[in-house]
């Protein structure tokens, strides 16, 4: 009998195709193949872009620019049947900003979310993984 091939690892990005996150990109921080007991099917944590950063031209202030530079991000425990994989990956590791209990624990959760919005803004600013921080066209 054929094994299928987990494709689904942390750092895949996915785009989200349910609810308030619909048609949002993310990227799987860990996933869950057999599930736990208060989600007991196969389910990922994601770390993804709620709000693009807006175009900025030349001759915008420094605080204006600022201002329209910021991402906000969220992260939400997600089934596999609502998102769909893309062919790329983003060499990022949440490993050490996002707790195990994150899902679960609030307080973890809210500090996730901050070491993750500054790890999104450092990639933003230095001008690394552009197509991720892009909004979705279609």
């Amino acid at each position: 009998v054929a094994k299928m091939v987990k494709f689904l690892k942390p750092g895949k990005v996915v785009i989200l195709l349910g609810g308030r996150f619909a048609g949002k990109k993310a990227v799987i921080v860990k996933n869950f193949d057999d599930g736990t007991t208060e989600h007991p099917f196969g389910h990922a944590l994601v770390a993804g872009v709620d709000r693009s950063p807006l175009k900025v031209t030349k001759r915008m202030g420094k605080k204006r620019i600022a201002k329209r530079s910021k991402v906000k991000p969220f992260l939400k425990t997600i089934n596999y049947n609502h998102i769909m994989p893309t062919r790329y990956t983003l060499d990022v590791d949440f490993k050490t900003t996002v707790p195990a209990d994150a899902a679960t624990n609030p307080t973890a959760k809210t500090t996730a979310r901050k070491d993750i919005k500054k790890v999104f803004q450092e990639r933003y600013t230095a001008g690394k993984n552009k197509w991720f921080f892009s909004k979705l066209r279609f």
